[in-house]
């Protein structure tokens, strides 16, 4: 493509932010299918690595706002030449990268990454309490960790990420992808997954949060020790739950129901 570096910058990796850099053509060829991207569109990388993903966004006519809180990686994107007014390069921790800069635009952000394993379930929870200013999001993460945002009640990964998730939007896994995928390879499988927010807010987030974190605390305990110290007998009836019943037996809609009581 005219005007663009299609070469990813050669930097080594550093294990303090769990770097790996994803390297599989067909794997990237099928994400970049997953994302979708139009022309013109303005999506948020966090992580770019090695850019081997924003160029490929790039090529499809998408402008990438890209954060790297490496800064050797940041220089050699800098470094690289031609690269175009698309790339926007942001040296900064995702984790408090200021994303009201972007929504000048008016629209949703379309976000996406090969999240470190280390920081994912901190920054999705983040992303999450943004509540309409986050669009569709597409995700590289820990295979464990896309289990639990899509787990069902009743099953061992269900837990408060599923429900966090859950309620906000609607999340499927659409990729597996081996560690020999990665430069280098992890220790884990990986899995992309696809978040599309729900169109209205159910709840608010602080009040969903604190009933379900309270309640996964303890996860082992009766309701009645948990849910049972904030809410009647007659109450949790009314929902369908019993107090003997335990944090993975609640489902997200009768989560949802405390969190408004509890406002």
């Amino acid at each position: 493509m005219a005007g663009l570096d299609l070469r990813p910058p050669e930097i080594g990796t550093r294990k303090r932010f769990g770097q790996h850099f994803l390297a599989d053509e067909g794997i990237l060829a099928e994400l970049v299918a997953c994302i979708a991207p139009q022309p013109g569109e303005i999506i948020v990388e966090i992580g770019p690595g090695r850019g081997a993903l924003t160029f490929r966004l790039l090529a499809q006519g998408a402008t990438v706002h890209a954060i790297e809180i490496d800064r050797d990686l940041v220089a050699a994107f800098r470094r690289s030449s031609a690269h175009g007014e698309r790339l926007i390069i942001h040296e900064a921790d995702a984790l408090k990268f200021d994303y009201d800069s972007l929504s000048h635009t008016g629209k949703p952000l379309r976000i996406v990454g090969n999240l470190p394993y280390n920081i994912s379930t901190p920054l999705m929870l983040g992303l999450l309490q943004r509540g309409s200013q986050i669009g569709t999001m597409c995700f590289m993460l820990q295979k464990e960790v896309a289990e639990r945002l899509v787990a069902a009640p009743g099953c061992a990964a269900y837990g408060r990420l599923s429900v966090m998730t859950q309620a906000y939007c609607q999340a499927s896994i659409v990729l597996d992808v081996p560690p020999t995928a990665f430069i280098p390879p992890p220790r884990v499988d990986s899995s992309v997954i696809v978040l599309h927010p729900r169109g209205d807010i159910p709840c608010r987030f602080k009040d969903l949060e604190s009933v379900v974190a309270n309640t996964f605390a303890h996860r082992r305990k009766m309701l009645r020790h948990t849910l049972g110290k904030h809410f009647s007998a007659e109450t949790l009836a009314t929902l369908q739950i019993a107090l003997t019943d335990r944090p993975e037996n609640v489902s997200v809609a009768q989560y949802v129901a405390l969190a408004n009581l509890a406002r």
